[in-house]
């Protein structure tokens, strides 16, 4: 028998623990001290920091914000300096967002210390706000990130406030609150992000075909400070809206400029932001000759209440109650249906009085019952992480609507339910459909050129494609350019076609003329012989 092998005499002595070696210390595990406490008393004197939106969101959120009486500050969109600070303090392993938004919480208070206010105040005086949520993918771990790189960069016991995305005004309790998660504040806040997504919709839209170079972008910096006073002024909002409205209609364009449109979907944060954490992917492709579609924050909320809305309509056939965190176990699930249903009428309710207050025509929010349908054969509803089954739904739409030439998906480098999507169901998918261009890329923060020449190659495709499309129009049209361009020349900036199957906004523009000419022949040609 091997000398080195004991052979244990009872079943007591086989599960006897090793005898403990005094020369070794015990571990020291780390610990998270979860730092939460923001007291009412602390509302005046503790400033709110977050970010991670498109940036109107975030700074109309800090209007929003002030004008509920607390003292905010978006945070810059974060850069390639946030993304290195992210690395230096942060767990390895983690996927870009967590590096780019960590790093930047991080950059913003060292830039603080700069300024000469110490670690001390900083800690006293700061707050971070941030979502949290489960799931398959590493969001679940973001605030415990936080707090770790916090830590490492001599900031331990700064308070970062975490509320689950799926808790509505559930968050917490208590009467010292300095955070009040009411309806007011729900209210508010998403407000905010409503109003900075059709905002966002309307400048992309317009941009493409600006006769004035920077024209766009100069009308949205005088559009944020109307907005920005409106929010912290809530009884000025609507005649700020219609200020809005007045200012983006005085941008000359040019509607008839032949321009790919790509639809810009993928993971929920690197297809939001717009800075080096996509690798400025919405300004390279307008540099490039695109029109962005962009996807809007607010629809990321009503996924929240349609994922809601289904569970609860099954759970309600369970045989007995269930218990689970979202289950329904005692309560009233009528109840539970019809004030979510309530919550989604209100929210497309106000995003309709949003787009009638600017003056914007022929927008709607998606409808998450037919995206459902469309994605649940490729991607079963039931599974959930990241936006599941919508990134699969977004392409077989605009295959089925010909909405875009060129569908990009772009999410960070392993980024666990949107990449097995885009890598592995959607080449699916683009089977079935192969009429669409579908470009898949994954960022991590290092060699652009690669992601961009990839994308340039699938839009040198779409060029041809809506260059194509615009032609049709104009055959089918019966129209010269210079006949169509006069015909479009005198709408509002803000007028969008309401033609649907076609993709290029040009065409699409062509093909309404033609239809309306056609219908006031008819008419016409009605009417002349009872004139007669």
């Amino acid at each position: 028998m091997n000398k080195w092998i004991r052979t244990p005499q009872t079943a007591r002595d086989a599960a006897a623990p090793p005898a403990a070696d005094p020369a070794v210390r015990p571990a020291n595990h780390w610990f998270d001290a979860n730092p939460q406490i923001f007291t009412r008393r602390e509302r005046l004197s503790t400033t709110l920091l977050f970010g991670g939106l498109s940036a109107a969101a975030d700074t109309l959120l800090s209007a929003a914000l002030e004008g509920l009486g607390y003292k905010a500050r978006a945070l810059d969109t974060p850069d390639f300096a946030s993304l290195h600070i992210g690395r230096e303090f942060g767990n390895r392993g983690q996927c870009n967002p967590t590096y780019f938004t960590v790093g930047n919480l991080v950059k913003y208070l060292h830039s603080l210390e700069t300024q000469g206010r110490s670690k001390t105040e900083i800690i006293r005086d700061f707050v971070f706000v941030t979502a949290g949520a489960c799931g398959p993918c590493r969001f679940g771990n973001y605030v415990t990130e936080y707090r770790k790189a916090l830590r490492d960069a001599g900031f331990e016991g700064f308070r970062v406030l975490v509320f689950d995305n799926n808790g509505g005004i559930k968050q917490a309790s208590g009467d010292d609150l300095g955070l009040e998660f009411n309806a007011r504040f729900f209210l508010t806040v998403l407000g905010a992000i409503l109003v900075a997504d059709v905002l966002n919709v309307a400048t992309y839209r317009i941009r493409p075909y600006e006769l004035t170079p920077g024209a766009t972008n100069a009308a949205f910096e005088r559009c944020m400070a109307l907005l920005c006073d409106g929010f912290r002024q809530p009884r000025t909002l609507l005649g700020a809206l219609r200020r809005v409205g007045r200012t983006l209609n005085a941008i000359e364009i040019d509607r008839l400029r032949v321009k790919p449109k790509v639809a810009l979907i993928g993971e929920f944060w690197a297809m939001t932001t717009e800075g080096d954490g996509n690798y400025q992917l919405h300004r390279f492709l307008e540099q490039e000759g695109a029109e962005v579609e962009v996807q809007m924050v607010s629809s990321w909320i009503l996924y929240i209440i349609w994922q809601n809305l289904w569970d609860t309509r099954r759970r309600m056939k369970l045989p007995a109650a269930d218990h689970a965190r979202m289950g329904l176990g005692d309560q009233d699930a009528r109840r539970k249906l019809i004030m979510y249903t309530l919550g989604d009428r209100a929210l497309r309710l106000f995003h309709r009085l949003v787009v009638f207050c600017m003056g914007m025509k022929n927008h709607a929010m998606p409808n998450m019952n037919e995206l459902a349908k469309l994605g649940h054969d490729h991607y079963d509803n039931h599974l959930r992480g990241g936006e599941g089954h919508l990134e699969v739904a977004k392409v077989i739409q605009s295959a089925k609507e010909r909405s875009a030439h060129l569908v990009v998906s772009v999410k960070p480098f392993g980024c666990l339910p949107s990449s097995g999507i885009s890598d592995g169901v959607q080449s699916q998918v683009t089977e079935l459909y192969p009429e669409v261009i579908f470009c898949s890329v994954e960022t991590t923060g290092d060699a652009p050129v690669m992601v961009q020449s990839r994308v340039q190659m699938q839009l040198f495709k779409a060029r041809g494609l809506a260059q194509a499309e615009f032609d049709r129009a104009l055959s089918n049209s019966g129209l010269d350019l210079k006949t169509a361009r006069a015909a479009v020349k005198p709408r509002p900036t803000l007028d969008y076609p309401s033609v649907t199957g076609i993709a290029g906004t040009a065409a699409r523009f062509v093909a309404e003329i033609s239809l309306w000419r056609r219908l006031v022949a008819r008419l016409s040609r009605a009417i002349a012989p009872g004139r007669g």
